[in-house]
């Protein structure tokens, strides 16, 4: 197949490296590629006089108009390419393969193909990894992907509905393993009504958290799959409990967290006739000799292959004012060369919310990056929520541009006040509803355009000025819940 590229003189040098020996590159007589209208391509076509028939021309992503009636000037077909240049190599890997489009850019179009392709192979592994052993079908251990374990805290003593609500919100975020967190407070019939509660609701495996004897016991006879912690304080009570009932358990350090007290507990652990071992070196927080718990991890890990490893993650996000995507991505990363099997998190304040669905996704961009030998980097899957991996080009700034400056006046708008607020989707973690008030009516809505749209439908704004203060606070109020951040109306994003 014949292919042409059009752009700008811009980004020629760009393309003509993205692109190699796989396409011809045609150059408008402008600056910027997104500004070729049908009769720009048309004319430079027609005046450059190529030699070829060409079958297809690709048009830079952000190019925006009707290219049909050029597409029957030139005899071809016109299709939208990317929305940078550099992802052209990319694109045209699939030129014969995907039908390209004329309204929706190339890169957008194979962002899903890109995304399934990387699932299914992920999937794929999966199924076929081997593993120490399983809880309830979950793999741990071996080549499987690490599992991410969310803690709710204060678990064992929260009524059965709000239980239901947390269990179901962790599950939908991407939880492999629910953890059933205990206070000092709790009770052993607390413990044993809220495991067998939890165990009727989901087939997720459900872990209970804590040191007591008693309560592990409660735990246990109700069903739980897992046992966090033991050590030993608690060894020779709870081991043979856990031991007779088969289950796993997570085996933690003394109070030095000393490397040696873990292997002392693991191996009494081994002879009470605990099988299923999962070793907890302890994350140390940053600041908290966290280089050298690492290592801990890794003398672990090079002692005992075979038993996998609880990384608490939540150690250092849950003590660190910094947004929580890089660090969980790093953390996991450095899971999966120091040999961690569970990724650990509560969510507990409000900047570690998201933290569940960070680490589902790093964890499984970390099992690409071992399938492809590869840093995790271009796999299909991302962790770009607010950086962008390829900045547009830049348009330098207008001569005789005008100074922008703001209004001195402002008029209540006749049609009436409105009210913005918003309603988050506390089950998913991300995403909800924009709400509109204005007198007696209110306006909901997922994004601030269908918002925008029904207001002025409705007639509800009648000033330029209103309108224009509307929209940038629908806006702020869309990204408020598409970054999982309260708003509040007038005040800064």
């Amino acid at each position: 197949m014949e292919i042409l590229i059009a752009t700008g003189r811009l980004a020629e040098s760009t393309v003509r490296k993205a692109i190699g020996e796989k396409a011809d590159v045609l150059v408008a007589n402008i600056d910027i590629a997104a500004f070729i209208t049908p009769k720009k391509l048309i004319k430079i076509f027609q005046e450059a006089k190529l030699p070829k028939v060409y079958d297809l021309i690709l048009l830079p992503g952000l190019v925006a108009g009707d290219f049909s009636k050029a597409s029957d000037v030139l005899g071809c077909k016109i299709r939208l390419g990317p929305k940078h240049a550099y992802d052209l190599g990319f694109v045209l890997s699939f030129i014969g393969k995907v039908e390209f489009s004329d309204k929706i850019p190339a890169c957008e179009l194979l962002a899903d193909v890109r995304k399934e392709i990387a699932l299914e192979l992920i999937k794929k592994h999966e199924e076929e990894a081997s593993s120490p052993f399983t809880l309830r079908g979950v793999k741990l251990g071996g080549k499987a992907r690490m599992k991410v374990m969310g803690e709710i805290v204060g678990a064992l003593e929260m009524d059965p509905p709000a239980l239901q609500a947390k269990i179901e919100a962790f599950i939908a975020r991407g939880a492999d393993v629910i953890d059933l967190g205990a206070t000092l407070n709790t009770l052993p019939e607390q413990a044993k009504r809220a495991v067998s509660f939890a165990k009727t609701i989901t087939d997720t495996p459900v872990s209970i958290d804590t040191l007591d004897s008693e309560l592990i016991r409660e735990g246990v006879k109700a069903g739980a799959d897992l046992v966090l912690s033991l050590n030993s304080t608690n060894l020779e009570t709870a081991g043979p409990i856990i031991a007779r009932a088969g289950i796993a358990a997570v085996i933690i350090p003394d109070e030095e967290r000393s490397l040696e007290s873990l292997i002392r507990n693991v191996e009494v652990a081994r002879r009470l006739g605990i099988e299923k071992i999962i070793a907890d070196p302890v994350l140390d927080p940053v600041g908290h000799n966290i280089t050298e718990s690492i290592v801990r991890f890794h003398e672990f890990h090079r002692m005992y292959p075979e038993i996998p490893l609880f990384l608490g993650v939540g150690n250092v996000t849950e003590l660190m004012d910094v947004d929580t995507i890089g660090v969980n991505a790093v953390l996991c990363g450095i899971g999966v060369e120091v040999g961690a099997s569970i990724l650990f998190t509560p969510e507990f304040s409000d900047k570690a919310q998201g933290s569940i669905a960070e680490l589902k996704r790093a964890s499984e961009m970390m099992m690409l990056s071992d399938i492809r030998e590869s840093s995790p980097k271009d796999l299909g899957l991302d962790l770009l929520c607010i950086k962008e991996k390829r900045r547009r080009p830049e348009s330098p700034l207008p001569e005789n541009a005008i100074q922008a400056r703001s209004s001195k006046g402002w008029r209540i708008d006749p049609a009436g006040p409105i009210r913005i607020l918003t309603v988050a989707d506390r089950i998913s973690g991300k995403g909800g509803f924009i709400v509109a008030e204005h007198e007696n009516t209110s306006v909901v809505g997922k994004n601030a355009r269908e918002v925008m749209d029904t207001l002025l439908e409705l007639k509800l704004v009648s000033r330029l000025d209103h309108a224009a203060y509307l929209g940038r606070e629908l806006e702020k109020a869309e990204l408020s819940l598409q970054f999982n951040r309260s708003y509040a109306q007038d005040d800064a994003f």
